[in-house]
């Protein structure tokens, strides 16, 4: 890989009310404005070579990828290690309560019902990450989460995980070389080996 481009997707139902979807194998598509925001995020990229689009399991990132790649053929890959956190007990409550727990609690605390930490989750970005470094396809299209885009951009900007951080704007992407992905992973890295909020 020599750049990607990283991407949240579209306005989902789940995104529109305010709610936690971590769990893949519940269904949650995009809204019609999300829709919108995936189209548009093909024309953005309309004239950027793109060689592969890796992507998280969830049916709002898939919609998101097919109809930002219409009409062009660019391989999928799925990658689970680019889904959303597992909120474990916080599935399907506000997002907002979810994010008082962990601004409340420590990196490496799990969630209720067999969540997530936010340790576990950077660990699992960073494998994903670096599967696609390794990757020959000189450009690489990544539609994934909020958390997953942001922890990656925040770690670009040599800032490490916060408990609470700034939304990523749907469907809009962000470019970043090899060479600074690899320094963010490393940074990544380090911090979940002795993991302590940036307050």
């Amino acid at each position: 890989m020599e750049r990607a481009y990283l991407a949240r997707h579209g306005e989902s139902v789940f995104s529109l009310r305010g709610l936690t979807n971590g769990d893949p194998a519940v269904a949650g598509g995009l809204t019609d404005t999300g829709r919108e925001e995936a189209r548009r995020l093909g024309m953005l990229l309309a004239d950027t070579p793109l060689d592969l689009c890796a992507l998280s399991d969830f049916q709002r990132v898939r919609e998101t990828a097919d109809l930002t790649l219409e009409g062009r053929n660019v391989p999928r890959l799925v990658l689970p290690g680019l889904n959303d956190i597992v909120v474990g007990g916080f599935e399907g409550h506000s997002i907002e309560e979810y994010r008082d727990w962990a601004r409340s609690h420590e990196p490496g605390d799990i969630p209720r019902g067999e969540g997530e930490s936010r340790v576990q989750v950077v660990t699992r970005y960073v494998a994903a990450y670096r599967t696609l470094l390794a990757r020959p396809e000189p450009s690489i299209l990544v539609v994934a989460h909020a958390l997953t885009v942001r922890y990656i951009l925040d770690a670009v900007d040599r800032r490490v995980p916060a408990p609470r951080v700034e939304l990523v704007p749907y469907a809009e992407p962000f470019a970043v070389g090899a060479a600074e992905l690899g320094e963010a992973l490393e940074l990544l890295d380090a911090w979940t080996l002795a993991p302590v909020w940036r307050r």
